[in-house]
């Protein structure tokens, strides 16, 4: 008989899916997700500890890229160590509740992520559509508040997800696809009425990442004006290259995004290592190319990380 109360026929737990068809190999492919992992960790950190020992990086941009870099960390901690304990030690179980919790962090940090990102857009079309503007438009202290907002929008949009699930009965495999928890996968696993899931979650994706997509191409749209519009090339290339970086991680964010909700959605029929190859991309991608993308192409956060390892 299932149970309303966060059971399942008597269990409190879910057991996390591997890598279907590699079972075997789940023990050595944890090396490189272990590797991708400390590069995250020390990149992302890396960027902290540069950002907040220069003065002279103390602007908006600086300060969106730390706390994009916050939101990494926190992303990639609440997942990988438990990843990589079971593909070690066969740790394969998550309560119920753990569950749930860490359902709402991927979520919620996704959704903060994805705000930090069309902010870090506004600050560079502010920059290069009214450069003598920025500094009047962009203080430090609203930068503060912007990445507040960040937080709290994350967590009011998808806070609902767990709690919606927790009112669900569950009955049969309590086995999941990821070796992680999402709202998808887990609601899958109910056999109760799951459309208002289905219907608030697709609802949230919307009013959060679709919406903040919708802005950033539409922002860059008018950066784009704006720079083809400058006199010489020479501009133009310097007002563009300011732009590459940021573009990269908003690609990087989104097409793993876009790729794993229309997997979810409309590939119910692919094999099931589509579905768990696209969750991984999605989970491990954005934390690991973040900082690296900023080194390379940052002057001042790369000349100051290779100063701090010399010091060092």
């Amino acid at each position: 008989m299932p149970h309303p109360n966060g059971t399942l026929d008597g269990f409190s737990s879910f057991i996390l899916g591997g890598l279907p068809g590699m079972e075997a190999a789940q023990f050595w492919l944890a090396f490189p997700l272990c590797a991708m992992y400390v590069v995250a960790v020390v990149g992302n950190c890396a960027i902290l500890f540069v950002v907040r020992t220069e003065p002279a990086l103390h602007v908006p941009m600086y300060f969106f890229l730390c706390m994009l870099a916050a939101v990494d960390l926190v992303m990639s901690t609440c997942t990988m160590p438990k990843i990589l304990s079971f593909f070690w030690f066969g740790a394969g179980e998550i309560g119920y509740k753990a569950c749930l919790a860490q359902m709402f962090f991927i979520h919620s940090l996704s959704g903060a992520e994805s705000t930090i990102l069309l902010a870090m857009a506004v600050d560079r079309y502010v920059a290069i559509c009214h450069p003598l503007q920025h500094s009047a438009i962009l203080t430090n202290s609203r930068t503060a508040k912007i990445g507040l907002v960040a937080v709290v929008r994350g967590a009011i949009f998808f806070l609902p997800p767990p709690l919606l699930v927790n009112r669900l009965p569950f009955c049969g495999s309590n086995t999941l696809t990821h070796s992680y928890c999402v709202h998808q996968d887990v609601m899958h696993l109910a056999c109760g009425d799951r459309m208002p899931n289905i219907v608030y979650g697709l609802t949230a994706i919307l009013a959060v990442m679709g919406l903040d997509s919708l802005l950033i191409f539409t922002t860059y749209v008018m950066i784009l004006k704006t720079v083809l519009q400058l006199a010489s090339r020479q501009e133009r290339i310097r007002a563009s290259g300011t732009c590459v970086a940021h573009v990269c991680v908003v690609l990087a964010f989104y097409v793993p995004l876009i790729g794993l909700s229309v997997v979810h959605r409309f590939g119910r029929d692919l094999p099931l290592l589509v579905h768990v190859t696209m969750g991984n991309v999605y989970l491990l991608v954005p934390p690991v190319l973040n900082p690296l993308v900023y080194a390379a192409r940052t002057k001042e956060i790369r000349r100051r990380a290779l100063k701090a390892m010399k010091i060092a």
